[in-house]
């Protein structure tokens, strides 16, 4: 009977500590996303009673689908690009390699840099007099406009794998880290081939984290809008409009309605993502229980 009092008296100390975080968080992130939410279905001048017509707009539009469609084909590129990447990368720090404790601070240092100065330096590198350019002229090729033709899809991609491999590097090397060595002991004594030991434990036991590595990779590529923005400006290539560019430029004509039904449509999307990845995850946890 002690013990109900106990546990009241905890809960109640933990909703005091966290209070100040829900209240900020509902302040600055769920109270405006319900009143964007709100605002999707509203007329365009928000007089009127409920409406899908901003989503029927947003469906018949080009600039929508153009933005829908390279934001799905980013994604679908980018993140197995990065994941398998980083998990090689993070194979290889994880071995006892020469420099390995510079390799991995070196892998880190984008995501404490600021972005600006990040976007110079691409900007130095991929310009139509810039770094590369004058490499080809030197080795006898054309030049090529980087920004301005479907080369830009790739140099985004290059800017996405580069800014973030390093934190998907850390996460893996944290699984890696947590798995037993003697089931690698054992699998040397059975005679197991390294590949063998690579799908039948290294793989099985970073389940987990590499759920965690494509979930935070497809939200990342979802903030890839700085960088373009900047390297690129509003209104880049066609092969790099992406779907924060279709909601800034809403947001620059003051479309509010329109701006929030594509925030909501892509929030949905991310949810349904997030959702299924978890279910996978729990059914891992499941079988391996």
């Amino acid at each position: 009977m002690r013990t109900k009092p106990l546990a009241r008296k905890e809960i109640l100390a933990a909703l005091c500590f966290i209070a100040p975080s829900l209240v900020g968080f509902s302040i600055f992130y769920i109270i405006p996303f319900c009143q964007s939410v709100f605002n999707s279905f509203m007329d365009e001048f928000g007089t009127g009673g409920l409406t899908f017509a901003n989503y029927q707009d947003l469906f018949t539009s080009s600039s929508f689908q153009k933005a829908s469609s390279n934001t799905f084909w980013f994604t679908l590129t980018s993140v197995p690009i990065i994941v398998v990447l980083s998990l090689g990368l993070a194979l290889l720090l994880n071995q006892r390699v020469f420099i390995r404790n510079w390799l991995r601070t070196s892998y880190v240092l984008p995501l404490v840099v600021p972005v600006a100065s990040i976007v110079l330096i691409w900007q130095i590198l991929f310009d139509w007099n810039g770094s590369f350019n004058a490499l080809l002229t030197y080795m006898g090729f054309e030049r090529i406009d980087w920004m301005k033709s479907d080369y830009a899809k790739y140099v985004i991609i290059l800017i996405y794998v580069w800014k973030n491999v390093g934190y998907n590097i850390i996460l893996f090397l944290a699984g890696l880290q947590n798995i037993p060595d003697q089931y690698y002991e054992i699998a040397n004594i059975e005679g197991a081939s390294p590949t063998r030991r690579f799908f039948g434990i290294t793989l099985v036991y970073l389940t987990p984290s590499t759920i965690l590595v494509i979930l935070m990779s497809i939200l990342n590529s979802f903030k890839v809008f700085r960088e373009t923005y900047l390297v690129a400006g509003a209104y880049p290539h066609d092969s790099i409009y992406l779907l924060q560019h279709y909601m800034n430029n809403m947001f620059l004509s003051l479309d509010i309605q329109k701006l929030s039904a594509a925030a909501t449509l892509m929030a949905i999307c991310i949810l349904v993502l997030v959702f299924i990845l978890f279910r996978v995850e729990k059914s891992f946890r499941s079988f391996m229980e």
